[in-house]
């Protein structure tokens, strides 16, 4: 019998994203390929420690119903234990400590091969400040910003709030660094919601993102590496029901509209959108797969407004969407990424850059 590659799923995690993070790793567990891989689900509970967990746990509703379980019907494995249970790990945490860096080190430690990009990356596509910076350096337009930490903020508001406001006009967005699926993020249109925006952001970070308000037509691009280089694998335009593309408007169904491929954005601005949008990954490091969003504005720039080192995985997701569109079916996308992250840390020397 041909021996299958055991795929560890790492789902659930310690970050404001956990349930996402499970609804991810749950359809890629439901999706994976049984001819070709042999799936095992770890759970990441809210102190960091791994469990394998039966597929009756992998279904259930929310974090808190797995963990309940834990002691019961799961198995506990220790971090160097992950050698002895799994060959590749498949990584479906989001946010803090699954897409900044912290797992893709302990996975390099341990010497298992993961999907995405390695630590520097990881770590770059979490915050926002630092990404921008570099992108703005080797041309790739973005947003203009600027990052207040909690410290100063406490330390005397009203000079700090007289540098906002002297930089940026109102509306402007105010958001955490560090920390995904719209967590914290608030357009301020009056002077007088600027103390609870940034109460907002610091619930999340000790730092907080200064953006200026975009008008104009968001997307977003899940991009795969393969033997010629990163690829775009769609182009989808997003039109939430929010004032910005919320948590909600994310991931309850029917709070957004999505067109893959777009309706409303020309053929020709298109193509500007994959040229900025391979820019990014490659200038950000980002190996194997990512997900990069943007603005196309009213005046047809294109800015890119957040890379992803990752996607989410859900079905209705725009890894999914996009696949779907390019005659993909869930498990022939899912195997192409194993297959190809696996060709990556092949060639590698040292950890993955």
């Amino acid at each position: 019998m041909v021996k299958l590659l055991r795929v560890g799923i790492i789902l659930g995690g310690m970050s404001s994203e956990k349930e996402v993070s499970l609804n991810s790793g749950r359809n890629v567990y439901d999706n994976l390929d049984r001819e070709r891989y042999e799936a095992v689900p770890i759970f990441m509970d809210g102190a960091g420690r791994l469990w394998i967990i039966p597929w009756q746990l992998v279904s259930q509703n929310t974090t808190a119903d797995i963990s309940d379980h834990l002691a019961q019907d799961a198995r506990r494995i220790s971090y160097e234990g992950l050698r002895d249970e799994i060959d590749f790990a498949f990584i479906s945490l989001h946010g803090k400590y699954g897409d900044d860096g912290c797992i893709q080190g302990l996975l390099e430690i341990l010497g298992i091969p993961y999907t995405g990009p390695g630590v520097l990356a990881s770590a770059l596509g979490m915050d926002k400040s630092v990404q921008q910076k570099i992108l703005k350096a080797e041309g790739v337009d973005v947003p203009e910003s600027m990052v207040v930490g909690e410290d100063t903020w406490l330390q005397d508001k009203e000079v700090a709030r007289q540098r906002i406001t002297e930089a940026f006009t109102i509306p402007f967005v105010v958001k955490p660094v560090r920390e995904g699926s719209s967590m914290g993020v608030t357009i301020v249109r009056d002077p007088g919601m600027l103390e609870d925006a940034m109460a907002g952001a610091f619930k999340w970070d000790r730092a907080a993102l200064i953006e200026e308000y975009l008008e104009g037509v968001e997307f977003s691009c899940i991009v795969l590496e393969g033997e010629e280089g990163p690829a775009i694998l769609g182009v989808t335009e997003i039109h939430p029901q929010s004032d910005f593309y919320s948590y909600d408007d994310k991931y309850m169904p029917g709070r957004c509209s999505k067109f893959t491929p777009p309706r409303n954005i020309p053929a020709d601005v298109v193509d500007r959108i994959k040229a900025s949008v391979i820019k990014a990954f490659e200038t950000l490091g980002f190996r194997s797969y990512g997900r990069i969003d943007g603005f196309v504005l009213d005046d047809g720039r294109v800015l890119i407004t957040d890379p992803n080192s990752s996607s989410g995985m859900a079905p209705s997701s725009f890894f999914f969407e996009q696949a779907a569109e390019a005659g993909m079916l869930p498990s022939m996308i899912l195997s192409g990424l194993v297959e190809a992250s696996a060709g990556i840390h092949g060639e590698k020397k040292g950890p993955l850059q």
